[in-house]
């Protein structure tokens, strides 16, 4: 029998200072939900960095008395203060391999637990402890989940930060096609703050890339919140001969009569999810029928361990599981899992990821449209020493 106890926590701060790159455009327009304040709003986007910056991940380790050491990463910056201030102290001296009672603990151990920054804290523990257990056993994640059934997954190509200017809406979409990908995600730059010339924008959002690519890709948008009831109507009704596959989060995440008043009006299938943080959270939506795709995040809904209670929710009620492609480390390993009616594929933020794991070796990646699955044990994340310049112990407790 494996005996294996948590004796130590370490949260390391990679870094490097990288040089502009002059093929970055900086970052396209998006509607968000403070655009209801057309002050507020960046009708022009974000500026690309003109001088070198730094760069920095946070990665999680979890040691144990087997001497072998689980990691998870990059966690976002909200993870760091629940962990500091106990979180992290709490874990020495329990069992590395009993997850569930873990989780629990974490849960259960602080009012506060259900949402914000103590369930990203969670969720980033969750995710460490779940590539300790695949290293322990020499196995990947999604071989100890008991996926077995498919040698790689699907990818949709998400294309936050794109701009949709003259043509590059068109390119876009058709880059993205050659390159494989069967599906793609694109995001509004305009919501009701930006009145009738930017609703003409976001119905020629729709017909621009449905012009590009046919029926050869399906189609999806996001609203990112920022939409109310009424300007989603009217969307809807100007766009729904041209088929959208899914509008992704047009109200605020807990909005759940918005929701049900839109879902009885068009026949566009709505999609939300990586902004419920909670089981509690996502079951009216699933009583009521109102979304045909789940998009809970791994990194943010409790980690793996509750994705997976979420996939098991979600499946009786005929709603498709595609997780927020926020990390694709979790979300590919537990779409791996499940059967692909239910977890059909994942996100790829095409532009985002590559930086986002500058500090990895070989991370998965879609080529021709499908994500290859790793083979290394847990999520088989390893650190390219050198690309850090420096490295950091933000918190360290043995």
């Amino acid at each position: 029998m494996i005996e294996a106890k948590i004796s130590s926590v370490r949260l390391v701060e990679v870094s490097a200072i990288l040089a502009p790159d002059p093929s970055n455009p900086g970052f396209a327009p998006q509607t968000r939900p403070v655009s209801v304040y057309d002050q507020l709003h960046q009708p022009e986007g974000w500026p690309a960095p003109t001088d070198p910056r730094r760069k920095t991940s946070l990665y999680l380790e979890i040691g144990t008395t087997a001497g072998v050491t689980g990691r998870y990463g990059p966690i976002d910056q909200e993870a760091v203060a629940p962990l500091a201030e106990g979180m992290a102290a709490s874990l020495l001296g329990q069992d590395a391999l009993g997850g569930n009672f873990i989780w629990e603990l974490l849960q259960r151990g602080n009012r506060h637990s259900r949402h914000g920054n103590r369930k990203i804290a969670i969720s980033a523990v969750d995710n460490a402890l779940w590539d300790l257990r695949g290293r322990l056993l020499g196995l990947p994640v999604w071989r100890l989940l008991g996926g077995a059934g498919r040698p790689n997954i699907p990818a949709y190509a998400s294309t936050l930060g794109t701009f949709h200017g003259e043509g590059q809406v068109e390119e876009t979409a058709a880059r993205l096609l050659d390159e494989g990908y069967t599906a793609q995600k694109w995001f509004f730059g305009d919501g009701p703050g930006q009145g009738t010339e930017g609703m003409d924008r976001n119905v020629a959002l729709v017909e621009r890339t449905r012009g590009t690519v046919g029926d050869r890709s399906a189609l999806m948008f996001d609203a990112f919140m920022s939409w109310d009831p009424a300007y989603a109507r009217r969307w809807a009704s100007r766009v729904e001969q041209l088929r959208p596959d899914w509008l992704e989060e047009p109200f605020p995440a807990s909005a759940v009569e918005s929701f049900a008043q839109l879902r009885a009006t068009t026949s566009i299938p709505l999609a939300a999810g990586e902004h419920l943080y909670d089981r509690y959270d996502i079951l009216p939506f699933l009583q009521r029928g109102l979304l045909s795709v789940l998009q809970v995040d791994p990194e943010w809904c409790g980690g793996v361990t509750d994705l997976l209670r979420m996939c098991a929710m979600a499946e009786p009620f005929g709603v498709s599981v595609i997780p927020h492609g926020h990390n694709i480390h979790a979300a590919l390993h537990v779409v791996a899992s499940q059967s692909p009616e239910l977890c059909p594929r994942v996100e790829y933020l095409f532009l985002h990821e590559p930086e986002r794991h500058y500090f990895e070796i070989d991370v998965p990646a879609p080529k021709g449209g499908i994500i290859a699955l790793p083979t290394r044990s847990g999520f088989g994340i390893e650190l390219d020493e050198g690309r850090i310049k420096e490295s950091v112990d933000v918190i360290a407790i043995s």
